[in-house]
C-alpha cells in the first residue's frame, strides 16, 4: 500500500475515498482512531492509501479531480 493522501479535511477524504471507487480503486483510510483520541489540533492526520500497482492512476485521479495538490509526495520523488 502507498500513502496518496494525508489530511485533516474529512470532506477531501470523503471526495478522494468517493472518486478512487468509482474508479475501482480500494482505498484504505488509516489513523482514524488517533485523530480522534488526538482531538482537533490536527497533529495526527488521517492517510488514504491505495495498494501500490494502482497508486500512479490514483494520483492521476486526483489530479484530473483538481485536488493534485493535496497528493503526498510519491516515493520516486523522495516522499
Amino acid at each position: 500500500m502507498e500513502e496518496l493522501l494525508r489530511t485533516n479535511d474529512l470532506v477531501l477524504i470523503s471526495f478522494v475515498e468517493a472518486l478512487l471507487k468509482d474508479a475501482g480503486i480500494e482505498a484504505l483510510v488509516v489513523d482514524q482512531n488517533m485523530s480522534v483520541i488526538e482531538g482537533s489540533l490536527g497533529v495526527l492526520p488521517r492517510r488514504v492509501l491505495v495498494p501500490s500497482d494502482k497508486a500512479e492512476a490514483a494520483r492521476q485521479l486526483m489530479k484530473d479531480a483538481g485536488v493534485g495538490g493535496e497528493l503526498s509526495e510519491s516515493k520516486e520523488k523522495g516522499g
